[in-house]
This record gives structure tokens, sequence and C-alpha cells, in this order.
């Protein structure tokens, strides 16, 4: 298994503060040692780093870490899109192969932010390096994620957290049909994760998760997918194992072929990683 989406940190009160009071569980640092803890059976072989602070402090930060830990095989980081001299930053970031695409935490921005000229003319330069784009987003900023992609013909878009779907409210029809349009346009995959915090964290059901599970299958196919977990952020709900389980009982109706692409082989073709080197 590959899991293309967790987070490491040395938590800092300021700069973290994202994680509020309510998120107490996870005010303490996250390592590659926490994850492996968090994964007695060893089942991962792989995962793939991605920013949670917005300075390319962390992209030193992460690839530190990937040089001293052989689980991690790929890095998304960060860098200012809007940046003048945004070509010479690319240029330096690219004597570090680990990296293999950028993340702006787009679901705190509005949509003059999401659809500026320079901000499109950063993910452009983006296509012209080789990386991807994740894109976070609330599921009501769906909307500007179609336009935003069909903005950047041929860019590689990965969409995190299945585009956070409203769960705890259950109002979901307008995100299923904005998930419909957005795996319209066929370089955009999505990753299967961040479905148990956007539902009530403690008293979720399966069929909650699976019925947004049907969407994005039923959309995406099974090539465009991607096993994630958004460690350590999905313990405020559930264990690492647990979310592991959730998932693999949903795929028991696909073929072994099938599980495989979900659980390991997209990851490799999206993310276009080397399993035979670590930094």
């Amino acid at each position: 298994m590959i899991d293309t989406h967790v987070h490491f940190w040395n938590f800092d009160p300021v700069r973290d503060s994202w994680i509020n009071a309510d998120m107490a569980v996870i005010q303490r640092d996250f390592l590659p040692a926490d994850l492996q803890r968090a994964d007695p059976e060893h089942k991962l072989e792989g995962c793939i780093a991605v920013q949670a602070s917005q300075s390319e402090a962390e992209n030193v930060f992460l690839l530190d870490l990937a040089s001293k830990n052989k689980l991690i095989k790929g890095i998304v980081g960060w860098v200012d899109l809007c940046h003048p001299l945004l070509g010479e930053h690319l240029g330096y970031w690219k004597n570090f192969p680990l990296i293999k695409g950028w993340r702006h935490v787009l679901q705190a921005e509005n949509e003059d932010f999401i659809l500026a000229k320079s901000f499109i003319d950063g993910l452009r330069q983006l296509r012209e390096h080789g990386y991807s784009y994740d894109l976070l987003c609330y599921h009501d900023q769906l909307p500007s994620m179609i336009r935003l992609v069909d903005l950047v013909p041929g860019q590689s878009f990965i969409l995190d957290h299945c585009g956070k779907p409203n769960i705890k409210s259950g109002n979901m029809a307008a995100w299923a049909d904005n998930i419909s349009i957005l795996a319209q346009n066929q370089n955009v995959c999505c990753k299967l994760s961040g479905l148990l915090t956007e539902a009530d964290w403690q008293n979720w059901t399966e069929k909650q998760i699976f019925d947004c599970f049907d969407v994005v299958f039923n959309q995406f196919g099974l090539d465009r997918i991607l096993f994630a977990s958004d460690w350590p952020v999905l313990t405020l709900s559930r264990s690492y194992q647990q979310w592991i389980g959730l998932v693999k009982k949903y795929l028991e109706q696909f073929s072994t072929d099938e599980q495989h692409k979900i659980l390991r082989d997209n990851a490799i073709r999206c993310y276009r990683l080397d399993l035979t080197t670590s930094a």
C-alpha cells in the first residue's frame, strides 16, 4: 500500500494555529516513526508527505525527513505560485526530484484568489515543469475548482479528501453534482481520504462514508482514485488501522488487480514515484 496523504510536523502553536482546542489530540509532534507505530502490521510500502505549513521552509523540513526515512516516497510541497520569480524557485526545487507536486490551502481562499490570473499563470508553469497540483477545497468551492482545472488544460490535478463533502449535514446533492462535473476532466484524480473528519467525528456511519465512496468511484473510475488517509488529522475520529479496514471493506467488491490500483498502482503513476529510491 502507498498512502498518498500524510502530514508530519514538529508542533508549533503559533504556526499551527489551525490545530485548535477541539483538535488537542494532535497538538503534538508527528513524525515518520509515529506513522510506523500507527501501522503495526506494516501494510505501508510508502507514503506521500503533504505540506502542512505554507512556506518553502516546509519543503526543506520534509526533504530532511525523507533523507532519513525510506517510507517517504514523494513530497507535495509549497511554493508561492503568484511570486514574480516563480520560475527561478521552481528551477531550484527541480534539483530535488522527491518533490512531486505542490499545494496551497485553497480552502482558506476566495474565488478571486483561486481564479486570479497570477495564480493561473503559476499553475501553467507547474505544467511546464511536469509537477502535479493538489486541490484542497471545501464542497462549496468545487465550482471554482471546475473552472480552475479547465483554465489549465494538460495540468495534472489531484483532488484532496474527495472535495470535503458536508457529510454531517446530510446535504450531499450539490457536492455529488459538482464531483460528476469535475471528474469529466481526465486530468483530475481523487484521493480517498478526509471523510471521517467531515462527518460527525464520533457518530458517523459506515453507510454515510460508503455513499460518498459510491459517488467518487462512479465518477472517477478505478484508474483515477488513490488511497490516502490524511493522518494524523484522521485520528480526530478513528485510528489509522480502522480507516484502512474501512477502505478495504469497501474494496472487497473489486478484483484483486482493481484493489491494487486504488491502494498502490495509481499512486505510482499519478505521482510518478520511483520506489527504488527514497531521497
